[in-house]
């Protein structure tokens, strides 16, 4: 039986990327050495974080001065790394999910923090609007995609100030203006790559503006001037990164992303909504195209359990909803399928009938 692969992430990737990593690991480049094994330093492998830092920049446009690290720790490290080198007066932070919050729990012990506006009255189930970004901070917070709840800023928000963004399941989704931007971050495990490697995207000249003393691991311009090999970069999810970057550069950039995300949420979405059995959790105007969140409806809740055996029976995997939430969630990264999404709407349809 074919599987069909939902989970949040670590996710879904292109076979040709699983295909052409899987070599690399028995044989990189015809070295007679796996991948896996080899010297981060070695020759043949400078030229695979140059071209991925390449990619990045051209896919994105991003504009000269800012530099493409390849890390570890996770967005979680990064939680904690943006203030230790930004944040020096004060910082604002947008809270619209479990992530946010995090983020802004861990700013607290760097300085003084202003949550502009939170959704977490309503269990994160819309993006806030209407609030005001103060002048006089030193960066604005976003996460602009929320797998837990499902839902995503997929629009450029107007910000006085320079803006800090994790993106960990929605960058390569969409065109993003850079420019507005500080920082970038994000676990690439979700929309790019494997498990075991973070990416941040970073303007160079925001960098060295704080008074306290940062460690230097924790200092993005150690892994600036070092080329990401200030210690052994995670070098196997970095070859995948590359590997995901060429194949969204042949399907056409990222604008073609976009139209595949918008077509396949669409469908599913249009499938929740028709469906008398499910209902969608979140405003439908912030409706993530990423991270596609349903229940049951309250009539039919005592279903929710035989749902997910008779999705999981056909192949579904990965559509259990968050723990701390429940329910069901369709991850849909770029590497879903029409067929995937597909075979979800059939399985739902099916379902329906039964009962």
């Amino acid at each position: 039986m074919k599987k069909y692969n939902f989970n949040a992430g670590p996710s879904k990737l292109p076979r040709e990327v699983m295909e052409a990593t899987a070599a690399a690991c028995l044989d990189f480049e015809g070295s007679g050495l796996s991948l896996m094994e080899m010297s981060h330093r070695a020759k043949n492998f400078q030229p695979v974080v140059d071209e991925t830092v390449a990619l990045f920049k051209e896919l994105l446009d991003i504009p000269e001065g800012y530099s493409v690290l390849f890390l570890g720790g996770g967005a979680s490290l990064q939680f904690c790394m943006v203030p230790f080198n930004l944040l020096e007066h004060k910082a604002a932070y947008l809270n619209t999910g479990v992530w946010a919050k995090k983020a802004l729990a861990e700013a607290k012990l760097f300085g003084e923090t202003i949550e502009v506006a939170s959704s977490a009255e309503s269990t994160y189930s819309y993006i806030p609007k209407g609030f005001t970004i103060p002048s006089d901070v030193d960066y604005f917070h976003i996460t602009t995609n929320n797998t837990i709840y499902g839902t995503e800023i997929r629009k450029e928000l107007d910000s006085p100030v320079p803006m800090v963004a994790d993106m960990s399941s929605d960058i390569f989704s969409r065109p993003v203006d850079v420019s507005k931007y500080n920082i970038i971050y994000g676990g690439a495990q979700k929309n790019l790559s494997m498990a075991g490697v973070t990416f941040v995207i970073v303007k160079d000249d925001c960098l060295g503006k704080v008074s306290r003393p940062i460690p230097t691991m924790l200092d993005y311009r150690t892994h600036i001037k070092g080329g990401s090999m200030f210690n052994t970069p995670p070098t196997v999810p970095i070859y995948c990164a590359l590997q995901t970057l060429k194949w969204i550069k042949n399907a056409g950039g990222v604008k073609e992303m976009e139209r595949r995300a918008i077509e396949r949420a669409n469908i599913v979405y249009g499938e929740i909504d028709r469906n008398k059995l499910f209902r969608g959790t979140v405003a439908e105007e912030d409706r993530s195209v990423m991270n596609l969140c349903f229940v049951m409806n309250d009539e039919y809740k005592e279903l929710e359990a035989d749902f997910m055996q008779f999705a999981t029976e056909r192949g579904m995997v990965g559509i259990k909803g968050h723990r701390s939430v429940g329910g069901f969630r369709a991850s849909c990264y770029n590497a879903m399928d029409l067929e995937g999404v597909n075979a979800l709407v059939a399985c739902m349809k099916e379902f329906e009938a039964k009962h």
